[in-house]
């Protein structure tokens, strides 16, 4: 029965030293996905050397959660925008993609149609808006006359001060993030999906 009992308590010990180990790995790879984020993060302020060269002196083991980390920072910033500022900010982040996966051929083609994508959603909401001005302008006219009428003094009033205006171009514009949206949101994952591939040891 003792003999038993020291069998159990040695198997016990050891589910113990794994548990423990197991622990250890996680905390480590933990922490070397937020060395991966930091990574990102100095790269999208533009601190220091590029993301390539700071991954390729990482060991194998160190280089598979760091470069995940950097990973998740670049597809972070990577987002629909209206402002040509805030799109520069998505392109520096596919730039960071493209460093992190040393110009793989179909990295690269999956960040293009992610670019066009991008370009797309500004041009069809500019295209929008206009389209949407032109329909009010009409109706801005005939507001201007009546007022100059009550008033007696000549107004030109913008179609976007029209109340049902920014109504209207708030609806387009759900319309448009949910279908630009949902394609860029797939393209991302096929980046993550890709690169995590690529990074498997």
């Amino acid at each position: 029965m003792a003999e038993i009992k020291s069998t159990m308590d040695m198997v016990l010990e050891r589910a113990e030293k794994m548990a423990a180990g197991a622990g250890e790995s996680n905390y480590l790879a933990d922490e070397q996905l937020k060395e991966g984020m930091r990574l990102g993060a100095a790269y999208m302020r533009g601190e220091g050397p590029g993301l390539g060269e700071k991954l390729a002196v990482l060991s194998p083991e160190e280089k598979v959660s760091v470069r995940k980390g950097a990973v998740q920072v670049m597809l972070r910033n990577i987002f629909l925008a209206r402002e040509a500022e805030k799109q520069e900010l998505a392109e520096k982040a596919m730039h960071g993609l493209v460093e992190i996966g040393q110009g793989d051929g179909q990295l690269l083609k999956v960040l293009a149609e992610m670019k066009k994508i991008l370009d797309g959603y500004r041009q069809h909401g500019e295209q929008l808006k206009e389209q949407l001005e032109a329909q009010f302008s009409q109706q801005m006219e005939m507001m201007e006359q009546n007022l100059a009428k009550q008033t007696g003094r000549a107004m030109k009033l913008q179609p976007s001060q029209h109340p049902k205006f920014q109504e209207e171009w708030a609806r387009i514009q759900g319309q448009l993030n949910e279908q630009y949206g949902q394609a860029l949101k797939q393209l991302k994952d096929l980046v993550e999906q890709h690169l995590a591939k690529e990074l498997a040891p």
